[in-house]
């Protein structure tokens, strides 16, 4: 299996190469050079699986012999052996044949930490091969960055630097990421929304004399290890559910588009989905996507689901690819428009396969809140903002009762106590593990929306000077 860049102008490259490089050098991401396909009695067979086993089967066409099978397997085995629940994803039911999967089982309590905590031994693996440390350097609206750290506190292999919006995530979610004391955590509190952490991120890979002097890796959903990790999760839940006898629909709180596109790669490889709802918050440049075909960024509205307060969602590139027929040159040209023009217009045949692959709602701050009161009256259930955003977005979008509706819960209710309790009176608690957070002393460097600051920030860790 090879890997493509979605400009069309960087060179094909294996699993390892493509996980360890994150963004290509012409400023695209990674795609498998064609869609693997699992046959019916191939997804049949999955129903009743361990996850760590299904994990295997759904992700070694993709993989190839980076790892040998039981390397792989291994690998596999340990990153879940933290999860808290037997099943790692399991689905929870709250109305007629309408589910949540909850994906907040791992140490740091969200979605991230299922692909994360693979990510992070996959790359401590390859790098033990090689001989070789590496700079990991993302951008998170919340989740990611924890998950992250969490993965790669203390390893020799790498150096980590998380930067996130400051005053524009959880408390909980800043916490996580600023109290780890392992000297090659770094986490920078950034000036501006997401948006702006992304771009600094991405302009520092597009430099290639810094990229190469710092040695840099990207770990957040610019990967494609990372979405290939979460497309498993579709997996377990739609064979758990009857496919692939009957689709099943998946209702998806997005903010970056790599959760969503996961479910995407699931279908492209078999698994029969019905609907695939892409759920926003008032930050709804997805949601304006779908319904008017022009994608056009507005500014960043803070909301009660701070993870998804994103206007530019790097991952529709890889979609796009596959809508313009792998034209990497046309993708290459609609994001100088998005960069240059703030946005772009799809073409007609684009938007007719989007909305054949994807529907579409947005949910604001007061139907967030109702979702959250709803579940909890009818189900003793504490959801957080962002799965609430996607209960929402189901119901809106559900289609055939008849189809199973799955709505992926991306969090724990304890990551937004303030939003929760104001909408059900109901404080969720942390784990006992994570029960002095707000205790441990923290460490954090604000930095301004800079470039130059950001290379001297990260310079300055890795070489002690600030050269």
């Amino acid at each position: 299996m090879k890997y493509i860049s979605t400009r069309g102008a960087a060179p094909a490259l294996s699993f390892e190469e493509t996980m360890l490089t994150g963004l290509a050098r012409d400023g695209g991401l990674y795609v498998p050079e064609s869609w693997p396909r699992m046959s019916r009695d191939e997804i049949a067979a999955l129903a009743g699986l361990e996850y760590e086993e299904v994990a295997h089967r759904v992700m070694r066409p993709f993989v190839g012999d980076a790892f040998a099978e039981d390397e792989l397997r291994a690998i596999i085995a340990d990153a879940y052996a933290s999860f808290d629940h037997p099943a790692r994803c399991p689905l929870v039911q709250i109305g007629a044949n309408e589910w949540i999967q909850e994906l907040h089982h791992g140490p740091t309590l969200a979605f991230k930490d299922v692909a994360m905590q693979l990510i992070g031994r996959l790359f401590q693996a390859s790098l033990a091969r090689r001989g070789e440390r590496v700079t990991i350097i993302g951008a998170t609206s919340g989740d990611t960055g924890s998950a992250a750290i969490e993965a790669f506190r203390g390893l020799d292999a790498a150096e980590v630097f998380i930067l996130f919006p400051k005053g524009r995530v959880s408390e909980v979610q800043r916490r996580q990421m600023t109290t780890p004391a392992d000297a090659n955590v770094h986490a920078l509190a950034v000036e501006g929304d997401f948006d702006d952490c992304q771009a600094l991120v991405k302009a520092a890979f597009n430099d290639h004399a810094f990229r190469d002097r710092a040695r840099l890796a990207a770990v957040n959903s610019i990967n494609w290890a990372r979405v290939l990790a979460q497309t498993v999760y579709y997996f377990t839940a739609a064979t758990a559910l009857g496919a692939p006898w009957r689709a099943v629909s998946f209702s998806v709180p997005t903010g970056n588009f790599g959760d969503i596109f996961a479910g995407y790669v699931a279908r492209r490889m078999g698994l029969p989905i019905g609907r695939l709802v892409i759920a926003t918050n008032r930050n709804d440049i997805l949601h304006r996507t779908v319904q008017s075909g022009e994608h056009r960024r507005q500014g960043v509205a803070p909301t009660i689901s701070p993870s998804m307060d994103i206007q530019v969602s790097s991952n529709f590139e890889r979609l796009l690819f596959d809508l313009l027929d792998r034209d990497g040159p046309a993708v290459a040209r609609l994001m100088d428009e998005l960069r240059g023009q703030g946005g772009f217009s799809l073409p007609q045949g684009a938007l007719e396969r989007l909305r054949a692959e994807f529907d579409s709602a947005r949910c604001d701050e007061d139907q967030t809140l109702a979702t959250i009161a709803d579940i909890h009256a009818a189900t003793g259930l504490v959801i957080d903002p962002h799965t609430a955003v996607g209960v929402h977005a189901a119901r809106a979008a559900r289609g055939d009762r008849a189809a199973p509706m799955v709505v992926l819960g991306t969090a724990h209710a304890a990551k937004f106590p303030d939003a929760v309790e104001r909408a059900c009176g109901v404080r969720p608690a942390l784990p006992a593990r994570m029960a002095d957070l707000f205790e441990r002393p923290e460490r954090v460097r604000d930095l301004p929306n800079d470039l130059d600051a950001l290379r001297r920030a990260v310079l300055s860790a890795l070489e002690g000077d600030g050269a």
